[in-house]
Order: structure tokens, then C-alpha cells, then sequence
């Protein structure tokens, strides 16, 4: 894996700047581009301007999202603890173990993926479609473990990492979403700065930030990044996990712990804003109303979001601009972080469109 760095195939990245001082390993093309949401804007009302940044477009490595921001800066300490595999878990579509596996065959690492039963859902393919497929295809040896839905640490996870030892083997654990990794939050620090570049080469500002929010890094880098201009509270997560509990306090504590490690302004429990309205009836299984959310970005604007994540922040986001919760005039960014392809596990759901 060091003689793939050094021979320039695939190199380090220059960080932003308040990430100089870690390692970053480039999966991603580069800024992701953010464009206006026109047609939903004007359905909407027109009072409220909706822009989406592009996470779900960041890279080649297997349709790409938002994981990938994480893992840039996991990569060089996979690399350098001489781990030759890397250990994950996630549901059975879980977009961030497809994302696990397409990065291992990139560094040239063997994958060992747990794949739990997170969703009640019975599609008659969904554990040969999407995510679970593509994991298959990259080389990943996916293990199916018959337990549900929790963000914490799972025994299941342990196991494996345990089990790679026993056949000789060197993990490297990564955790659910990459989320509670030590570098979990850094990826999304970066989005900020990154924003931030847009905005001035743009010539305006974001009033809201809307995200997806389940295991927490991506939202707790967001906070952590927009707090260096009085923007935390500003990052409106959509809970998908049904704990919100759970998961607000787990955003907290991965942000306030990346706020330390990059010697960021401290993040306190109000700079946490976790809408909890929108993730029923259970973790990735879709409502009416995300079910209808998803068909209108398609048919508006042609963007695709899936029934786990972005089809509930999407959700969120439009009944957030029918209440009112944003002021006449503002401009709201929503971050499409990915996800499409567990829509083939949905496919039932959408057989008539």
C-alpha cells in the first residue's frame, strides 16, 4: 500500500488549511460542485432559495457520497499502522461499507464487511442489489448478521476484527459511518472550508446547511467547520436513525472531541440541531412522505435520493420551507451526501415510478 502512495498513483492531498497538519489521501475528484435547485425553489414558493451541494458526484470509487470525505483522512492511518484489511459494518444497503470495500481495493487491502439487519424490509433482492452488490464485485467478503439497528459499537463488528487476527491477518477497524473514529470528523471540517471558498467565489452566503444525520460525523464536522464563522446552529440535521437521542448525542460528542483534535472553537449542546420529525416509521424504511419527497427531486430537478438518508433529509427540508422554519429570503444548502444505489433494494416500492 506505501509503494502504491509513493509511486504517485494515487497521492496525498493538499488539505484545507485548518486541516494542514493531517495526513489526507485524495479518493475524491475535488470540490464538489453546488447548484441551484430552480424548479424546487419555485415550487416551493420562491421565498426560501434551495441549492444542493453535490456530495453524491465527489469521486470514481464506486458512485462515490459522503463517506468518502471521512476516509481521506482515515487512509493514512490504515496505512501506517500496516493493517493489510480493513474491518466495517453497516445495515445490508449500507453505503458507507460499499465505500469501505471500493477504498480497500483502491489501497490495495483486503475488506471484511458485517452487514446487519438493520431495516425490516423484505424486497425479495435486497441482499443482492445495490450497496451489498457492488461490496461483492470490489472483493469484499460480506458476512450477514441477523441483528438490528444500533449506531454504538456492535459484538458482531468486534468479532470480525477479532477473527482477522486469528487467520493471521492485520485489521484496521473502522466503525459504522466511520463516525466514532478518532478522525471520523475531520472529512466535513473540511466541507466548511470548502463551502466557504464557493460562497466567495459565488459572491453570497448560506443561511441554513441541511444535512442527513444518523451516525453523526458528517453532521459533527459540519458543525465543528461552520462554528468558525458562527454558523454551527446554522446545520439543520434530519434524523434517519429513529434514536435521536441516541444520535444527538453522539453528533455532540464526535464534534466537541474534532473541535479539540483541531483546536477549533468548543461546540456546546445547543450548537446541535436535530430535527426528529422526519425519520418514522423505522431506520430505512421510507413514509409516504419520503416516498413523495424522492419522486419530487426526480421529477423537478432530475437529482435522486434514496429511501434511507437523503429521501428523509430531503423530506425534511421541504416541510421545514411549507412551515416557514426558514425566513423569507434565505438560502438554504442542502448536501446530497449520496446513497443512490440502495434504491435497487426499494425496487418494489418504485415499480410504478
Amino acid at each position: 500500500m506505501v509503494k502504491l502512495v509513493a509511486s504517485g498513483l494515487c497521492k496525498l492531498q493538499e488539505a484545507p488549511p485548518v486541516l494542514s497538519k493531517f495526513e489526507r489521501f485524495k479518493l475524491t475528484f475535488g470540490p464538489t460542485p453546488i447548484e441551484k435547485l430552480p424548479r424546487l425553489t419555485d415550487y416551493l414558493g420562491g421565498g426560501v432559495e434551495l441549492y444542493a451541494k453535490r456530495e453524491d458526484c465527489n469521486s470514481g470509487l464506486a458512485f462515490g457520497g459522503n463517506k468518502l470525505r471521512k476516509l481521506e483522512y482515515i487512509v493514512p492511518d490504515a496505512i501506517a499502522s500496516g493493517a493489510d484489511t480493513l474491518v466495517s459494518i453497516g445495515g445490508v444497503q449500507s453505503n458507507h461499507t460499499r465505500m469501505v470495500a471500493a477504498v480497500a481495493a483502491k489501497i490495495g487491502m483486503k475488506c471484511r464487511l458485517i452487514q446487519e439487519s438493520w431495516v425490516p424490509h423484505e424486497d425479495a433482492v435486497y441482499d443482492r442489489v445495490g450497496n451489498i452488490l457492488l461490496s461483492r464485485i470490489m472483493g469484499a467478503e460480506t458476512q450477514l448478521v441477523d441483528d438490528g439497528f444500533d449506531i454504538g459499537i456492535r459484538e458482531s463488528w468486534t468479532r470480525a476484527i477479532e477473527d482477522v487476527k486469528a487467520r493471521g491477518g492485520k485489521p484496521y477497524a473502522i466503525p459504522a459511518g466511520a463516525s466514532v473514529h478518532k478522525l471520523g470528523g475531520l472529512g466535513y471540517v473540511g466541507f466548511a472550508e470548502e463551502v466557504r471558498r464557493q460562497e466567495a467565489e459565488m459572491g453570497l452566503r448560506f443561511d441554513y446547511i441541511v444535512t442527513c444525520t444518523v451516525t453523526g460525523s458528517t453532521h459533527a464536522g459540519m458543525a465543528v467547520g461552520f462554528a468558525a464563522d458562527g454558523r454551527a446552529r446554522n446545520v439543520v440535521g434530519i434524523d434517519a436513525s429513529c434514536t435521536p437521542a441516541q444520535t444527538k448525542a453522539q453528533v455532540l460528542d464526535i464534534a466537541q472531541k474534532t473541535a479539540e483534535l483541531i483546536g477549533g472553537r468548543d461546540i456546546e449542546e445547543d450548537d446541535v440541531i436535530l430535527m426528529e420529525e422526519y425519520a418514522y416509521p423505522v431506520y430505512g424504511v421510507p413514509s409516504k412522505e419520503t416516498v413523495d419527497a424522492i419522486r419530487l427531486a426526480a421529477r423537478l430537478e432530475g437529482m435522486i435520493t434514496d429511501p434511507v438518508y437523503e429521501g428523509k433529509s430531503m423530506q425534511g427540508m421541504i416541510d421545514l420551507v411549507q412551515k416557514g422554519y426558514f425566513p423569507k429570503g434565505s438560502k438554504v444548502l442542502y448536501a446530497h451526501l449520496g446513497g443512490g444505489p440502495a434504491l435497487n433494494g426499494y425496487s418494489y416500492t418504485f415499480r410504478n415510478g
